[in-house]
């Protein structure tokens, strides 16, 4: 029998259930934390973690007091991009001048990101310096899609290259590989991971820490999740992933929006026995989760730093798991424009009256439609009391979109299936026009076979041509999304609001 030993550190009721490792959570204190022994199960306090409102939220990767000792005296390496981000004022030792990996390029450059570089330098540092600074012995970086310094665009492979600022070799795990090989795990006793995410499955950092993990376990590699909040948190919706639909962006059988962070998700891979490694790699598996101080799901949380080249800004992470679907369609969703993720749009179809010019960019080096001219409708903030990561200006709502509310804000929130239906219904309009006048006519399902891997199901796209309301579409995964949240309490390491 596999070994039941795994650290509860949740505000619902642990599961008792057998899992198939040694999970060991970070206590959600300052003390030096150290893994139990493995005969030896502990609980700790979670009283911080409701202690919520005015306190500041700390990041796990800047609690150094729960994971440096996990450190001393061991090989690390480090699977992070530009999004490792820890911030000044949440260092224990003083900061030296601006971090050189964030100088060097912490973010695309790109028409389609405006980070202020200037202003992430002043006030935020990489957690790779920072460990240098702390003498701990980094012996190499990971990096996933979009590369260590996050400006590759969706999709392009990357080479594994070396650090010029440190010298240390960064091991592509998105170009001929996506799962570390023994080569690159060769000296390595410690992964860290600290990356982004944006609380969607389809996101494809989930899917690099499945690897990963199947990696490190298979090696009897430690592997520490450095927590970071889930921005679209206050979510739990879309159909659960069948298995044969399963991919590198979809690997799992959890909703499109799941509600849950990385750190939450690690355990449950472990717990659910969702790696491919033998039983023997699960009883020798060591994880350490160090989650956030002061964190709750529906905690309004500012990403420093845009999370990757198309997701430039808050809005679009938050229209991100609607808009995404229509990458299996001929809708455009604004790659090579100043407005990815926020506008819907096309050349022929009418979304819209505002022009959009789509043009190859370092983001988008083959974007959809290129070099023509959108009829789109360029979305606005939801909430204007929530700053874009870019620091750059509103755009002003298109107002003869039947999605902008009439307060000209963008009604999408969650998953909106009333917009997938809308988009399916003007090409179907544009058909019967096209079909009097003997015009072409524009196929909306051009790559049939994605969206279902985004789906995680034919069902969805089988629902929208059968022209379902969203109401019912919406209540056909419903069964499938309580069976998910009950299952997830066990793994849970923040209030559930759901």
């Amino acid at each position: 029998m596999l070994s039941s030993l795994i650290v509860c550190l949740t505000l619902a009721s642990c599961s008792t259930t057998s899992l198939s490792t040694h999970v060991y959570t970070s206590p959600n204190n300052d003390a030096s934390a150290r893994p139990p022994t493995v005969d030896t199960e502990q609980s700790y306090p979670n009283s911080e973690q409701v202690a919520v409102g005015a306190e500041r939220m700390i990041l796990g990767a800047e609690r150094f007091a729960n994971y440096l000792p996990l450190l001393e005296g061991k090989r690390v390496s480090l699977v992070v991009n530009q999004s490792a981000l820890v911030a000044f004022d949440n260092i224990m030792t003083p900061a030296p001048s601006p971090t050189p990996a964030l100088k060097e390029g912490g973010a695309s450059k790109g028409s389609t990101t405006h980070l202020n570089e200037n202003d992430a330098d002043k006030r935020y540092r990489h957690l790779l310096d920072a460990l240098l600074h702390r003498n701990v012995n980094v012996v190499s970086v990971m990096s996933p899609e979009h590369g260590f310094r996050g400006d590759r665009g969706a999709g392009e492979k990357i080479n594994s290259d070396v650090d010029a600022q440190t010298g240390l070799p960064i091991h592509s795990l998105y170009g001929a590989t996506k799962k570390p090989t023994p080569d690159m795990l060769q000296g390595v006793d410690v992964i860290i991971f600290d990356i982004q995410d944006v609380g969607v499955r389809f996101y494809t950092y989930l899917s690099t820490l499945h690897y990963v993990m199947e990696a490190a376990f298979a090696k009897g590699i430690h592997v520490i999740v450095l927590d970071r909040p889930n921005p679209n948190g206050s979510y739990v919706d879309g159909p659960v992933l069948k298995s044969e639909f399963s991919s590198f962006i979809g690997k799992h059988p959890i909703p499109v929006l799941h509600g849950m962070t990385l750190g939450e998700l690690a355990r449950m891979m472990v717990g659910e026995q969702w790696l491919d490694i033998d039983a023997n790699s699960y009883d020798n598996a060591k994880l350490t989760v160090v989650p956030i101080k002061n964190y709750k799901r529906d905690t309004p949380y500012s990403l420093p730093v845009a999370p990757s080249p198309n997701l430039p800004n808050e809005l679009s992470i938050r229209l991100y798991p609607t808009l995404c679907f229509f990458e299996g369609t001929d809708v455009s969703i604004g790659r090579g424009t100043d407005f990815p993720f926020q506008l819907i749009g096309h050349p022929e179809v009418k979304f819209g009256n505002t022009p959009i010019q789509v043009k190859a960019n370092s983001a988008a080096p083959h974007p959809k439609h290129e070099n023509s001219i959108l009829q789109a409708s360029v979305l606005a903030q939801a909430d204007f009391t929530t700053p874009e990561l870019t620091g750059a200006e509103v755009s002003k709502p298109d107002t003869s979109n039947a999605k902008v509310a009439e307060k000209g804000f963008s009604s999408i929130r969650g998953l909106d299936v009333a917009t997938l239906l809308d988009a399916y219904s003007r090409f179907s309009q544009y058909n019967d026009r096209a079909r009097t006048n003997d015009m072409a006519e524009e196929i909306f399902f051009t790559r049939p076979e994605f969206f279902d891997k985004l789906a995680g199901t034919d069902e969805l796209r089988a629902q929208i041509q059968a022209g379902k309301t969203p109401a019912e579409i919406k209540q056909s995964w419903q069964q499938d999304l309580a069976i998910f949240k009950k299952k997830r309490k066990a793994y849970l390491l923040y209030e559930d609001i759901y």
